[in-house]
């Protein structure tokens, strides 16, 4: 459609075309969460359908040449989301479910990747190596949308708790899973199967989790008593050069990222990076999902020349989609039930698992690199059917995911008219206090209230709360005073 004006825009220079189509994408992506909003759909999906919007096969509102060479802001969007799911792995949350939270988690995620390898390898005819990494995607679970499900009902409880856990670890098998996977594809592309070829991956993601550790401790360092914007460039480098390193060695930066934000919120207890950080990325996660869509191949979804043995790959999509929740389900309840869970948490745990989503794109996106450098044309061309596949079916997970998250929640007795009653409820009183008494209460909690309040209370967001706390001036007496002023006159107005 802009094929003319791209072509004298960058008659000189392709930087005019780059800007404007990042431009382009962004406020795209921003309109289309505005229509999903009203539906109460997550972000992710309307990024990816306006990155098919803006595709080739549509309006085609962006070069070729600008989304292939965005290859590298896959990189840095996995570095961010791989960090944050760091901070779900809290060792405190863990320890009050303990070893019982571990099992469960492999059966849901191992079953997964079990069922959806025997479909595509012994009854889909679609190559090992094709197989071998999309089983591993199938174990890969969106924390986001559950985690929001959670807070939105202030579900409670064992089942929430249990939940909580087996979606921190979860990330965990599936990146590790992912790993040995796309080790054992590359041996199977190769002359077959050698030490090197599959010991040696391996070795550079211990290598990866090693420095992961090494990059936490160091940002514990480096973090203390920074203003905001020393704190994202400090985060942020680290992030970049772990991103970096994992890119000379071609591994995935993944558990590096992820090991990295475990090893500072279990270190520092610090979530208000993590807060910073999610305030700071929307722009490039956007990027990334966007141009995900764009490279959404639509004509491949009808057409059997992509995969091998004549298999529309919307058959494809719509078997492991079913599939892969079945594994989950069934995975969750034999878990469950090894560990003798209660009879609502073997029950509906399955379902909460349903979403997939940031992990499991930024793995296919990866896990197409690896294919598309096969020198077979056959595997190579299976690259961008991997993503098709895995972008096809995160738009239907996240449709229904955070539906089937809230009815789990419901019927486990998490929320609403099943919750189970809690022990929380305050004892009555021997006697009715005066009202001498109550005043009393009442002066003491304000004040109690008014010397905690400040203007960073009244943020729009936890994330802008945040900010507003990093950039709080040094405790010295001059600063203090200035700051003391500000509150009283802030409380004042109030």
């Amino acid at each position: 459609m802009l094929d003319k004006f791209y072509a004298q825009l960058s008659a000189t220079s392709p930087v005019p075309v780059i800007i404007i189509s990042i431009a382009i994408m962004l406020l795209a992506g921003f309109l289309g969460t505005r229509i999903t909003k009203l539906l109460k759909l997550p972000n992710v999906t309307a990024y990816i359908l306006v990155g098919i919007l803006l595709g080739p096969y549509c309006l085609d509102l962006v070069p070729e040449f600008v989304s292939e060479g965005m290859d590298f802001i896959s990189d840095i969007a996995l570095a961010f989301i791989a960090f944050s799911v760091g901070e779900y792995f809290r060792f405190s949350t863990l320890r009050k479910n303990g070893g019982k939270v571990v099992v469960i988690t492999l059966f849901e995620a191992l079953f997964a990747s079990a069922l959806v390898f025997i479909l595509t390898y012994f009854f889909l005819r679609l190559g090992l190596a094709f197989s071998i990494i999309l089983a591993a995607l199938a174990s890969a679970t969106a924390p986001a949308s559950t985690m929001m499900t959670i807070r939105q009902t202030k579900a409670h409880g064992d089942f929430v708790n249990t939940l909580f856990s087996v979606v921190a670890l979860d990330d965990v098998v599936s990146l590790m899973a992912y790993s040995v996977a796309v080790s054992v594809a590359l041996a199977t592309l190769g002359n077959g199967f050698s030490a090197a070829d599959v010991l040696l991956p391996i070795a550079w993601n211990v290598m990866m989790i090693a420095i992961g550790i090494a990059f936490g401790f160091l940002l514990k360092f480096l973090m203390a008593k920074r203003s905001t914007d020393n704190r994202l460039i400090v985060s942020i480098a680290l992030l970049f050069a772990i991103c970096g390193i994992g890119a000379a060695v071609d591994v995935s930066p993944l558990l590096g990222c992820m090991t990295m934000g475990t090893v500072y919120i279990n270190v520092s207890g610090d979530d208000k990076l993590f807060k910073q950080l999610n305030y700071f990325s929307p722009p490039i996660l956007l990027l990334f999902f966007v141009k995900s869509g764009i490279g959404f191949q639509l004509d491949s979804l009808v057409s059997t020349a992509s995969v091998s043995m004549g298999v529309p790959l919307i058959v494809v999509g719509v078997l492991y989609f079913f599939v892969r929740l079945i594994g989950k389900y069934a995975g969750a309840f034999v878990g469950c039930t090894v560990t003798k869970k209660d009879a609502k948490v073997r029950n509906y745990l399955g379902m909460a698992l349903a979403p997939q989503a940031g992990v499991a794109i930024g793995l296919a996106a990866l896990g197409a690199r690896v294919l598309e450098g096969s020198p077979d044309p056959a595997i190579a061309a299976m690259g961008p059917v991997l993503e098709t596949i895995v972008l096809s079916s995160s738009i239907l997970y996240e449709l229904i995911g955070p539906a089937l998250a809230k009815l789990s929640l419901y019927l486990s007795g998490s929320y609403g008219k099943n919750a189970e009653e809690t022990s929380e409820e305050a004892p009555m009183p021997a006697s009715h206090p005066s009202r001498a008494d109550e005043v009393a209460a009442l002066k003491e909690r304000l004040c109690e209230i008014q010397k905690e309040l400040s203007v960073k209370e009244y943020a729009r967001s936890p994330e802008e709360e945040a900010f507003l706390e990093a950039t709080e001036p040094p405790d010295d007496s001059e600063t203090s005073a200035g700051a003391e002023y500000n509150r009283r006159k802030f409380i004042n107005k109030r």
